[in-house]
């Protein structure tokens, strides 16, 4: 067609072609996205935990501006987000933090997040203006039900309870609610203090505790199948996986699939689809400087 319109020299043809290759084009690209979503846990809710490296108030920063980002982007989708445990930097950001996205894909979507993120840029808290580079962890696990067979037993299990912190004031949490629950075999902790109730909390950090078995099991598996299959990979715990430089030029790159933004800020806004989908593909994605 496109080729008889331009013999023709039909205009009005050949924009409705270009036009229906658009939506096709559009069309593709979201079957495409579905089929790579389309995995055991993909469907389920996601908790995505973030810990500061070393460094002090600047990683203690950087864990805050990537649970921002996080976050920002999970509003876009339209997804829920809570706070199921947050430690306080003595200056600024946070230590530790742990998000709890409900909504259709969020697993799927956050599943390749897991690994070392690291920070460029002129740290606002120095006086002399020196540039920094800073660490965080993040790590990701689908939030199952707790009736998934995953083998816990009781005496595995160490449960303690706390005072969640506070403001202060009459709201002041008088009673130990908060639960830490650690799995000894592991070393796994979770644990939760957003709820006045002790059984609440309890349950949400059982919840966690699941997950993160359930994650730990899928990433035993997906390493024998790699070590069978002799193929090397990039993307284990605790591997660097994303550069963000802010200075001295603005860039984010996927270390994994070479996708790379030069808007660093709309990145840190939550605009991060882009490497979310050139992971999902495992494949390189085209720049966009």
């Amino acid at each position: 067609m496109t080729q008889l319109a331009e013999e023709a020299n039909d205009e009005q043809l050949l924009s409705e072609i270009h036009t229906s290759l658009l939506e096709l084009t559009s069309k593709a690209e979201n079957a495409q996205i579905e089929a790579l979503l389309s995995g055991e846990y993909d469907a389920m809710n996601c908790f995505l935990e973030i810990n500061a490296g070393a460094g002090g108030t600047e990683a203690q920063d950087w864990a805050y501006m990537l649970a921002r980002m996080y976050t920002m982007w999970a509003e876009k989708k339209k997804y829920k987000i809570d706070i199921t445990d947050k430690s306080d930097g003595e200056e600024a950001g946070v230590k530790s933090i742990t998000l709890h996205i409900k909504g259709d894909k969020a697993y799927g979507w956050l599943k390749k997040e897991t690994g070392v993120h690291r920070l460029v840029r002129i740290s606002p808290f120095d006086a002399n203006a020196r540039r920094h580079t800073s660490f965080a962890s993040v790590f990701t696990s689908p939030e199952l039900d707790n009736n998934v067979e995953v083998a816990i037993s009781e005496s595995d299990l160490r449960i303690d309870t706390y005072r969640a912190s506070g403001a202060g004031g009459q709201h002041i949490n008088k009673t130990d609610s908060a639960v830490r629950i650690t799995h000894i075999p592991t070393g796994i902790v979770t644990q939760c203090q957003t709820d006045r109730s002790q059984h609440r909390n309890k349950a949400i950090a059982m919840s966690l505790l699941i997950s993160k078995l359930q994650a730990l099991k899928i990433a035993e598996q997906e390493a024998k199948v790699s070590a069978e299959s002799a193929e090397k990979t990039d993307i284990a715990w605790g591997h660097q996986i994303r550069s963000y430089v802010l200075q001295p030029y603005q860039m984010v790159k996927d270390l994994r699939t070479g996708c790379e933004i030069g808007d660093a800020h709309s990145v840190l806004d939550g605009n991060i689809d882009k490497f979310l989908e050139s992971a999902l593909s495992n494949g390189s994605h085209n720049s966009d400087k």
